[in-house]
């Protein structure tokens, strides 16, 4: 392995651990901005709401732009945009200035999900093995991170410029720097990963480039696994105080143990992908999942909640890589336009989750709500074959690609 290829990934991953953070110090204080701002309850949900349709105008725009820019310009671009975004909602008085910020956040992150997760496609077909799952585990860090550095805000009483700014002002300087290393994949003919066996589906789909049909049961995966990943980041603490009976403070804990168990299993993800292939972990991925939802469901207090919450992490962690990653597979000659419309149904998984059980809390019951999840994640079950990496059909062989032919720095290297 070159070092080019070895800077791409290191430089990659410390984009999305930035990200991660950046994410993560704007959600845990969105109480926060409420009262800076003076938002009303009434009035919230459209600005929360704002950011995940941006992000899809994003994504969409992305889509567009790749066909006459590098995915490592626009990432190299966007980052900046979504930190110094994150000082403006700090950092602004009215609430006209809140809303010119959100929307940058929200447009740049757009952009920045869609070029971090197509340079990861084209680095794992350049590694000839899967480290998608790797990528996603520095994001979670960068979400324990930014998360900690919240709550430390919050908890010594800081403004939220100042709470800002100095982790902004680290990250920004650092992926800037490592910019110049990002590697960008020509969308040459794939190469087979160690751990799936067997060549990459090209033909017929490479030469009538993306066929949303059969992108479909993927995106529904994604769906699927943000609605997942929404319901425990916005229910999980409410479910335990007024359905499990939990303290306050327990409540919050909940959602520290998803996000490390989602960091562990990420760790781990990649060697389990290499031995038994993608197929097996998605389908083990989605019923831990599964199974988690429905200890949460049934748990007859807080810590057997706990406990279920902790399984959901475990499970759904593997989802969100290895669909990107089986949409690179799928369409080789044109990975990085399936991975913007991919990520498109990540932010439609993010809308959909949280009124959903939120409605049916209130309509039904909260236990009853978080069954809709479990059976959405079993669902996957269903599609686990569309992340099997599939002969040619036309029974042709593939050259392995030289390193050189496949990632190229963004420097020229």
């Amino acid at each position: 392995m070159t070092d080019v290829l070895r800077r791409g990934r290191a430089s990659l991953a410390f984009s999305f651990f930035a990200q991660g953070a950046a994410f993560a110090l704007l959600v845990t204080r969105i109480p926060a901005i409420q009262d800076r701002y003076g938002i009303s309850d009434a009035l919230l949900p459209a600005f929360l709401a704002a950011v995940p349709v941006l992000a899809g105008v994003g994504s969409v725009t992305t889509e567009q732009l790749v066909k006459r820019v590098r995915p490592s310009v626009l990432l190299r671009w966007s980052q900046p945009v979504v930190l110094l975004a994150l000082v403006g909602v700090g950092a602004g008085g009215r609430m006209a200035e809140l809303a010119l910020a959100l929307a940058a956040f929200g447009l740049a992150v757009g952009v920045l999900d869609a070029s971090m997760n197509m340079l990861g496609v084209s680095l794992q077909r350049a590694y000839r093995r899967s480290i998608m799952l790797s990528f996603h585990a520095a994001y979670s860090l960068g979400g324990i991170v930014g998360a900690s550095l919240a709550w430390a805000g919050a908890h010594w009483h800081l403004a939220l410029w100042v709470s800002y700014l100095p982790v902004v002002a680290v990250l920004l300087p650092a992926a800037l720097a490592g910019s110049s290393w990002y590697v960008d994949g020509n969308g040459a003919a794939p190469v087979p990963e160690a751990g799936d066996g067997g060549g990459e589906r090209q033909g017929q789909e490479q030469g009538q480039g993306l066929v949303f049909k059969l992108l479909l049961p993927l995106c529904l995966v994604m769906s699927f696994a943000y609605i997942g990943d929404s319901t425990v980041s916005n229910w999980s603490a409410k479910y335990l105080q007024d359905v499990l009976g939990s303290s306050e403070q327990l409540a919050t804990v909940p959602y520290n143990v998803y996000m490390v168990t989602t960091l562990l299993g990420r760790s781990l993800g990649d060697f389990g992908v290499r031995r038994f292939g993608a197929v097996a972990v998605v389908r083990l991925g989605a019923l831990v999942a599964a199974l988690g939802f429905a200890v949460v469901a049934g748990a007859p207090g807080a810590l057997a909640g706990m406990l279920g919450f902790t399984l959901v992490g475990l499970g759904l962690c593997v989802l969100v890589p290895q669909t990107f990653a089986a949409a690179g597979r799928l369409f080789p000659g044109v990975s990085d336009a399936a991975v913007a419309r991919l990520n498109i149904f990540n932010y439609v998984g993010f809308l959909v989750g949280s009124p959903l059980v939120g409605g049916l809390g209130d309509a039904w019951s909260y236990r009853g709500a978080m069954l809709v999840p479990m059976v959405l994640v079993l669902l996957t079950l269903v599609h686990a074959r569309s992340f099997a990496p599939r002969e040619d059909r036309y029974g042709g062989r593939y050259e392995r690609p030289r390193t050189a032919d496949v990632g190229r720095g963004s420097n020229g290297v």
